[in-house]
């Protein structure tokens, strides 16, 4: 069956690395560079807080304290903005689902969300055909069930559908599925994979 769907990640794909913000967020608080990587990936209560705000059983107001806490920093006010200041849209990446969606492509968007209000609805619009947003469905990747209601609210069997993300992780369930996958790393790559995916030029 042909490809002819582009299901993407927001974080880190059609923005800049996610985790490189977060350096820059250490690095300007005064902790080791991989501070929060490192909490994420190895303390519970990080992880159970971010699983909490990304399917919206709690808000930034809860989170903010409660992860400024982990942390050892005394000032929650603006943490999320502060985490994510050094991270902007990467540009390759948002043209290449513009022209994805000019050229007949169905688009759209995959997204644990750290809390309400920190997309561009606009922008959403123009990109994509749907969007799937953690915090408003109350689930999130990796649950196999998000993937599902992504490809059901394109319209298209998984087998149609290219999903990127950046994390590893959050490809394994899509692929089980059915959906082709591609592991985002940088825009040259990642455009150059889904133009043979989906057999449009995306440039």
């Amino acid at each position: 069956m042909a490809r002819d769907t582009l299901l993407v990640d927001f974080g880190g794909v059609l923005t800049t690395n996610v985790f490189d913000a977060f350096a820059d967020f250490c690095r300007a608080e005064g902790l080791a560079p991989d501070t929060v990587r490192d909490r994420f990936m190895t303390d519970p209560e990080a992880r159970g807080l971010l699983g909490d705000l990304e399917t919206g059983r709690i808000d930034e107001a809860e989170f903010e304290p409660r992860f400024a806490a982990l942390l050892g920093l005394e000032r929650a006010e603006g943490l999320i903005d502060r985490l994510f200041a050094g991270m902007v849209p990467e540009p390759a990446m948002l043209d290449a689902v513009r022209a994805a969606r000019r050229g007949g492509v169905r688009t759209g968007l995959l997204s644990n969300s750290w809390g309400q209000e920190r997309y561009d609805r606009a922008t959403l619009e123009e990109l994509f055909d749907t969007v799937v947003i953690s915090g408003e469905v109350g689930m999130r990747k990796p649950s196999p069930e998000i993937y599902a209601l992504a490809a059901e609210r394109l319209g298209r069997e998984p087998e149609r559908i290219v999903f990127v993300d950046d994390l590893p992780g959050n490809l394994k369930p899509a692929r089980e599925i059915g959906m082709a996958t591609v592991l985002h790393r940088d825009a040259g790559a990642t455009v150059a994979e889904l133009e043979q995916h989906l057999g449009v030029s995306l440039r």
